[in-house]
């Protein structure tokens, strides 16, 4: 019997799917997301799926072992205001850290700008008269007075989760675990969020409003992720769900549901993922990674064949402090929207979605998007949209166009050839931020292109940055669900450790490791596969306020001279990303990092044997590229290996196009995939 491991990434306009099997073969598939409940999408696409196979969807269930599953349920939740309603307990005096913001504004010059509404309103905010101090003793005692005070206040409040965040309980949770007890204990059906469990790390303004977010989002995720469980159930799935965080590992339903804020970036963080995986395929180390999907762009940098990770990720007016792959997000998708102002052309960042969509999926959507522009310039084939799943309404898409076409006073052509310029320059400019702001030339990285709308931009996106390589899998389209079965259980530990270098001892830092990663090893109990388990320091110079992560998985924790490595090793990694350092002065050690893995069976690639035969073109399309051209059509998913193809073509699939102009080349590899050289 035939055994598969799934993965699926619900996104704003499409549900994706992948299959794969023992052999590494990939089957893949489409459907509409439903925002209203996503499991809805997620089960038609399942159904989908299964008729790709040629069996029922419970046939292909009973036949799966592992779901992995990216969900914007979280960030939706955040983005749109559509969370649960909290309540915060907080020690007395600090109940404003959520609204003060550090002191600083987002935008500091704007003196008219103004205070963006927190979470948690003041008359949520509730007082607990207890206090730790930095060290973790007790300067105010927790009483059972307090507590009781505390519970009954936020019980009247009838709020459907409680945030504890307490000054200094990254030193000493004692008194946040004694709230929580109480708190389960009067409120069972209260989703309860304790920072000393979500980040017990130092920052007080990071802790308190990640423990929001948890708290924020958690009963959404939870209930979501509990409705999927039962109807996966009901549909004949017997395995466990396994849910992507944003870190780029995944977790079980019952952590994720504990640390919801863990997967407010979870679909994405399925790419980053897919890109790792690919950059060992490809033997290319440093990749760029272009996701355009139907909503947004999704831009990240690969050094190394590595993903770089940050703690300080702003989600709408939310700060997550998680660890969290550094993603940067455009407002620029097929489904963006094109608007005129002031004479300007704008595309996005708001999008069509799902419902109604762009003019031409016919759903009642009247304005016009990147993708009826792209219907406009003949780059897809409207009778054969989703491997004719989905006729597209190329009227529809025209008068769209043309509305737009008539406030710049231009033609039909030339406002879609507009839309398509612009929205271009918006993504180019989102590789920048990721590169070129960095210090880094993106023109010595190659370029991976996924997400069903990419493969029409991308190249136009590579000249603009002057990239010469671009690499398009042949599941594109689904490359984050894919990608997500290439990802391992994962959980990451933090804790505070503010000390001077010289002053921190060897044992005493091998002790917190020691115990750190006992903790994280205690969270895979029952895991029998291999484990892996890595270590990283926080640190800074005494004068700095900022820290910077440094790894030192290759450093021996038995040395003597463990310290003096730890230090040197800091000064070479401030070095690498500042180009300074400053051997004398002191160094600081902020936070102590553990990462724990459980290796998940690796993603196989995809069978050489019995890949394409074609090399021809199938069809011809007309396509305006300056003026109205006819170019051939390649079947994307029937090429031969090693086929090569000059521009201008387009290379269709099911699932996603593929354009190619002048001066472009593009070599089938091994694995189906396109390579493509940029003269």
């Amino acid at each position: 019997m035939t055994v598969y491991r799934i993965g699926i990434d619900i996104g704003g306009t499409f549900t994706d799917l992948a299959a794969v099997d023992e052999t590494g073969r990939v089957i893949i598939a489409k459907s509409s997301s439903t925002p209203a409940d996503p499991s809805e999408g997620l089960l038609h696409g399942l159904t989908a799926l299964a008729a790709e196979l040629g069996v029922e969807r419970a046939e292909l269930l009973a036949q799966t072992e592992r779901i992995v599953h990216g969900t914007t349920v979280a960030t939706n939740a955040l983005l749109e205001g559509k969370g649960a309603s909290v309540a915060l307990l907080t020690t007395d005096g600090h109940r404003d850290v959520i609204e003060m913001r550090e002191g600083m504004k987002d935008d500091r010059y704007n003196v008219r700008m103004a205070p963006p509404t927190p979470l948690v309103p003041r008359s949520r905010r509730i007082a607990v008269r207890e206090r730790m101090r930095y060290d973790g003793t007790v300067a105010t005692p927790l009483t059972a007075e307090s507590i009781t005070e505390a519970v009954e206040a936020a019980a009247a409040l009838g709020v459907e989760a409680i945030a504890v965040c307490y000054l200094h309980s990254y030193r000493n949770a004692a008194h946040e675990a004694e709230t929580g007890r109480a708190l389960a204990a009067a409120l069972p059906d209260t989703y309860v969020s304790l920072s000393s469990d979500v980040l017990p790390q130092i920052k007080e303004y990071e802790r308190v409003w990640t423990t929001v977010v948890n708290a924020y989002v958690g009963p959404v995720l939870s209930s979501y992720l509990s409705r999927l469980s039962g109807k996966l159930l009901d549909a004949g799935y017997q395995g466990e769900v396994m849910i992507m965080h944003s870190h780029g590992g995944v977790a079980t339903i019952a952590d994720s549901s504990r640390l919801a804020a863990g997967a407010v970036l979870s679909g994405p963080a399925g790419g980053i993922a897919a890109a790792t995986h690919a950059a060992k395929l490809l033997g290319e180390p440093d990749l760029i990674t272009f996701d355009m999907g139907g909503t947004s762009t999704d831009i990240a940098l690969l050094q190394g064949g590595a993903a770089q990770l940050t703690g300080e990720k702003q989600v709408g007016i939310a700060k997550v402090s998680l660890p969290t792959l550094d993603i940067h997000t455009l407002g620029a998708g097929g489904g963006s929207l094109a608007r005129v102002a002031g004479s300007i052309l704008h595309v996005g960042p708001e999008s069509a979605g799902a419902t109604p969509g762009p003019a031409c999926y016919g759903r009642g959507g009247t304005q016009a998007t990147v993708t009826d522009a792209n219907v406009v310039l003949g780059f897809l084939d409207a009778s054969n949209f989703l491997g004719g799943r989905m006729a597209l309404d190329t009227a529809a898409a025209e008068a769209a166009v043309a509305a737009i076409g008539d406030q710049l006073g231009t033609s039909t052509i030339e406002a879609a050839e507009g839309i398509s310029k612009v929205v271009n320059t918006t993504m180019a400019e989102g590789i920048r931020i990721v590169s070129v702001r960095r210090g880094l030339d993106p023109r010595r990285f190659t370029l991976v292109s996924f997400g069903g709308a990419a493969g029409l931009h991308v190249t136009e996106v590579a000249r603009l940055l002057e990239i010469k390589r671009v690499v398009v899998p042949n599941v594109a389209s689904v490359l984050s669900a894919w990608g997500m079965l290439a990802t391992d259980l994962r959980y990451e530990l933090v804790r505070s450790h503010v000390g001077e270098a010289s002053s921190t001892t060897a044992d005493g830092l091998r002790e917190l490791l020691g115990r750190m990663a006992e903790e994280g090893l205690a969270r895979l109990t029952g895991f029998t596969g291999e484990i892996e388990v890595r270590h990283a320091l926080d640190m800074r110079y005494g004068e700095q306020i900022y820290e910077i992560t440094v790894a030192v998985d290759d450093v021996d924790l038995a040395a003597p001279d463990l310290m003096e490595q730890m230090v040197a090793r800091f000064h070479r990694r401030h070095d690498e990303l500042y180009a300074y350092h400053a051997p004398g002065q002191e160094v600081v050690i902020v936070n102590a990092r553990t990462t724990v893995v459980g290796k998940l069976p690796e993603l196989r690639a995809e069978p050489l044997a019995g890949r394409g035969g074609e090399s021809a073109a199938v069809s011809s399309r007309r396509v305006y590229l300056g003026e109205w051209r006819e170019v051939p059509v390649h079947r994307l998913d029937a090429l031969a290996p090693g086929t090569q193809i000059e521009g201008a073509a387009i290379f269709d699939s099911p699932t996603t196009s593929v354009l190619i102009r002048d001066n472009e080349r593009a070599t089938v590899t091994a694995h189906g995939w396109l390579d493509i050289e940029l003269d």
